[in-house]
């Protein structure tokens, strides 16, 4: 397990990082990267545009998400929330808002279909942007039967890259009286529900592939790899989105992908997805866990436009510059 003391992801600032070429999204440059604050939600804008909004306070989805995320030029990428009777698929509405971080079994409740509550606490940084990137920290309390499990401390930061926007998402955990410990289900770690047309079920020419090459549900799930991409056509444009897992999580992810549009990046459930033994991490007052994530939300005029081993390439340059940063600046 990575303690807080040999693990620097959570960042309190990031410089522009310079980039490897890639070839640019279908948007062409795009630049400011800026916030605007509604009640219990933050937009995140870029150009003006909006991104994604992240909801922190919801009376029907106990827990933090983003919603309505879009790709450079304004295409929405995750499915309407909530669903638009007779536009989309109704299931799981308020399991799959969009992009989220959530747990079927943390501390033995269940934080994934929502029988227990990850309550935002506070911003322990609040949005702040600087033309080509912006970033904000939360805290959020995982309750249980009024009970605090335990607590999370994520960051967010968002980035102009060549091939798109990228997120990165840095969370760690810390027990709070006593330990606990993330369980072995299908259902943990990182989610996302695709716009209706991009999903593979859709027929409209969406696909799901990894880094291993492998394509849709049949060959994806239950299956390691360094990334995994969700993309299709929406209005003559390729979009999707790139979920990378951080390289030093405990252990790679297995990829829990549905063809009806659904993918969740789960580094917990060993035995779920018939790799061995059933999997238990423990976090204690002395050993936090962290985990962490990419997000790419990329765009291109062909899907043979859209170079994913680049752009995860990409991201392990931006990576290694917040290490170097951080070594020099001294944070630990």
């Amino acid at each position: 397990m990575k303690s807080l003391r040999s693990v620097t992801w959570l960042i309190p600032c990031f410089a522009v990082v310079a980039a490897p070429t890639l070839p640019p999204c279908v948007a062409g440059a795009v630049g400011r990267i800026d916030f605007a604050a509604r009640p219990d939600q933050v937009v995140v804008r870029v150009d003006e545009q909006d991104l994604a909004t992240y909801v922190y306070r919801d009376s029907q989805i106990p827990r933090p998400y983003f919603k309505d995320l879009h790709a450079p030029g304004g295409i929405q990428v995750t499915r309407n929330h909530p669903p638009r009777e007779g536009v989309d698929p109704t299931d799981h509405a308020e399991y799959h808002p969009g992009l989220w971080l959530a747990f079927g079994d943390l501390g033995g409740a269940d934080f994934w279909r929502n029988q227990a509550v990850v309550r935002h606490v506070e911003f322990i940084k609040p949005p702040v942007s600087d033309e080509r990137k912006g970033h904000f920290t939360v805290r959020n309390a995982y309750m249980h039967r009024d009970v605090r499990v335990g607590e999370e401390v994520c960051q967010y930061t968002f980035l102009v890259r060549p091939a798109g926007i990228l997120i990165l998402w840095d969370s760690l955990f810390l027990s709070a009286d006593m330990s606990f410990s993330f369980g072995d289900q299908e259902e943990m770690g990182l989610g996302l529900r695709m716009a209706t047309a991009i999903a593979v079920k859709s027929g409209q020419g969406g696909r799901i592939l990894d880094s291993e090459g492998r394509r849709n549900e049949k060959e994806t799930w239950g299956k390691t790899a360094a990334w995994c991409d969700y993309s299709g056509w929406v209005d003559k444009t390729f979009v999707g989105v790139l979920i990378m897992p951080h390289p030093d999580n405990v252990r790679p992810c297995w990829w829990h992908t549905r063809d009806y549009g659904f993918m969740t990046a789960n580094p917990f459930g060993r035995a779920a997805f018939r790799a061995g033994p059933t999997s238990k991490m423990t976090v204690s007052k002395t050993e936090p866990f962290h985990l962490s994530y990419g997000i790419l939300i990329h765009a291109s005029e062909s899907e043979q436009d859209v170079d994913l081993a680049a752009a995860y390439r990409d991201y392990l340059e931006v990576l290694r510059q917040v290490r170097t940063e951080t070594r020099e600046g001294g944070q630990r």
